[in-house]
């Protein structure tokens, strides 16, 4: 059996929290629906929370390890993170300094999931995302991007897998329009979902 636990905010949490399905109606739930259709044995736990910004995911961090003692860990976190700083008057320089925080702890995250005493874990960091629709979060784009090669370092130097997500969503939003991808810029809507779910199925059984 293979543990899956999935990290994030409410673009993960996605309505499990007031839901008889734990798994919520995202790309958790449709990942679980694609693993059940393999050979291979998997459990999936959603502690996605509607809200999340990293230092609160960091501080149930130790709890929600030593619970589930996972295999694999998914982490989609940081669109809050950036409305705080979009959205509080912050000067730019004051901006600058929580992204500098939230690199320390992004940092903080991946030694605590990395570390483990018998096995080693898979780690997938997921890169946080927004879309120009409503046009107000096209201001949000720079600091979102700022954040994404930091997170991707991180993932080069813990070992773990970062998996893009803008461009793929941004083309997804083009194609079919954004309306079919996002339901108000930030969340994503049940198609917008599935590519998530599809990416990170294709990783994980290519590495079974």
């Amino acid at each position: 059996m293979t543990r899956i636990l999935c990290l994030g905010d409410s673009i993960t949490d996605c309505g499990r929290l007031f839901s008889a399905d734990p798994l919520g109606k995202g790309y958790v739930k449709q990942l679980s629906c694609l693993l059940h259709n393999t050979d291979h044995r998997f459990s999936i736990e959603n502690r996605g929370i509607d809200g999340f910004t990293l230092e609160r995911l960091l501080q149930n961090t130790d709890f929600w390890l030593e619970s589930s003692d996972p295999d694999i860990v998914t982490v989609l976190i940081g669109i809050n993170d950036v409305g705080i700083m979009m959205n509080t008057r912050r000067s730019s320089a004051q901006q600058q300094d929580l992204m500098n925080k939230f690199v320390t702890r992004y940092e903080l995250l991946a030694k605590k999931l990395s570390c483990t005493n018998s096995r080693k874990r898979t780690l997938y960091f997921l890169e946080p995302f927004v879309f120009p629709w409503p046009r107000c979060y096209a201001s949000w784009a720079p600091l979102l991007s700022q954040m994404s090669v930091h997170i991707k370092k991180i993932s080069q130097d813990h070992g773990a897998v970062f998996l893009p997500l803008q461009n793929d969503l941004d083309q997804e939003a083009a194609r079919s329009g954004p309306a079919s991808i996002t339901s108000d810029g930030i969340h994503l809507t049940p198609q917008g979902h599935q590519i998530l779910a599809d990416k990170l199925y294709k990783l994980i059984i290519s590495e079974r």
